[in-house]
């Protein structure tokens, strides 16, 4: 791996964007190497932390490279199609945002499911002063998060969303001293890691879900209820309920 480097631990992945030379943004190299994490993952499913080094996430895409693509690379959704992998990974994933997450780095902050930031990070999509729009995801999932005003503030009038406002908005889950961000993330991985690993996945993919509620919750409800985990740990509860 040349642009990113992973720890690799027994109950979680922890993967740093690592071009600070160039604010991490995301080029092709990075694109195919957070694609073979995205197949690591899908063999073997557990928690994602993702990262960036040197006090920036990513500052967006590789315009060297995006200058020199013409329609048949916007068709075949090259950063679009590792973010919607990335989204759909089975276990949850965690976005640590320190500084500058702007452009693609932004809209891969938004494919995670939770994202931390620290009092420095700064979300914003200014495609538009390039002459392009935001077709990574934050067209649309930026609107599921923050709503259609805010999505339009910031894809058409070019504002960017400090950590203050972004935790307002609900964006980030919490602002933190840069120093704190590392142990704060994984503090809430520690915390999803005590979860059931299948309770995690079902309830992702329900939340998920573009549709078919309440069934699809009673389905995913009905396999949880067959399994020895789900057994075991309310017998524990209730074992110290009473006691």
């Amino acid at each position: 791996m040349n642009t990113v480097t992973i720890d690799e631990r027994d109950d979680r992945t922890v993967v740093t964007l690592n071009r600070p030379d160039a604010r991490n943004a995301i080029n092709a190299a990075m694109i195919a190497e957070l694609h073979e994490v995205c197949t690591q993952l899908e063999a073997r499913p557990k928690p994602l932390l993702l990262t960036g080094s040197g006090g920036v996430f990513a500052a967006g895409a590789d315009i060297a490279e995006l200058a020199g693509r013409g329609r048949e690379d916007a068709l075949q959704g090259i950063n679009s199609r590792l973010f919607d992998r990335l989204a759909r990974l089975q276990q949850p994933t965690v976005a640590a945002v320190d500084g500058y997450a702007l452009g693609g780095g932004a809209e891969l902050a938004f494919a995670c499911d939770i994202r931390i930031a620290s009092q420095t990070a700064l979300f914003g999509n200014p495609e538009p002063g390039l002459g392009i729009i935001a077709a990574a995801g934050a067209c649309w999932r930026l609107a599921d998060l923050v709503g259609t005003s805010v999505a339009k503030q910031v894809l058409l009038g070019g504002i960017r969303l400090d950590a203050e406002r972004a935790h307002r908005l609900g964006l980030v889950a919490d602002v933190v001293p840069a120093a704190d961000l590392h142990t704060r993330a994984h503090g809430l991985l520690d915390r999803m890691t005590r979860s059931s690993a299948a309770a995690l996945r079902l309830t992702k993919l329900v939340v998920d879900s573009p549709g078919g509620h309440p069934y699809v919750d009673d389905l995913a409800q009905a396999v949880l209820f067959e399994t020895d985990d789900k057994r075991d740990r309310m017998a524990r509860f209730l074992t110290k309920e009473t006691r």
